[in-house]
């Protein structure tokens, strides 16, 4: 089993105030697409550190208020690792499931853990995207 240390480091905020928009017309993009609102955590696994994005999902600031968090990982069905989160996470307003790719970080509300899919998998009722790890996911193919 493998030890997984995950850390909130910084906010990741995309705005349009670069692009020359007025405040008025970020807040209306941001109102329109929350989705653009990412949090970056550390992920510290075996000594190897990667990051990864979630985004701004009731689910996920579930997530992000219980870090920093150490978990151990149990390989589930050769294609993705578990672990049991301390408390449930909310859903919310999330949709009803989502189908995970390679790299996904996601919850499985029936059974309250967190899912890092380290191969591609099907549609899931119940299954919650968190976010994703941005890279360096061979570290999990063991």
């Amino acid at each position: 089993m493998k030890r997984l240390a995950l850390f909130a480091f910084a906010f990741f905020v995309m705005t349009g105030l670069a692009t020359g928009q007025t405040k008025e017309e970020v807040k209306a993009v941001k109102q329109s697409e929350n989705k653009q609102e990412l949090v970056k955590i550390k992920i510290t696994i075996d000594g190897r550190e990667l990051t990864a994005s979630l985004i701004n999902g009731a689910a996920a600031r579930d997530f992000i208020s219980l870090l920093p968090l150490t978990l151990v990982l149990e390989d589930y069905n050769r294609t993705e690792k578990i672990s049991a989160l301390p408390k449930k996470l909310s859903t919310s307003g999330e949709p009803s499931g989502y189908d995970p790719s390679i790299g996904d970080i996601a919850f499985y509300a029936p059974w309250g853990n967190l899912c890092i899919y380290y191969r591609d998998f099907g549609y899931s009722n119940s299954l919650v995207f968190l976010g994703k790890i941005d890279g360096g996911m061979e570290v999990f193919n063991v």
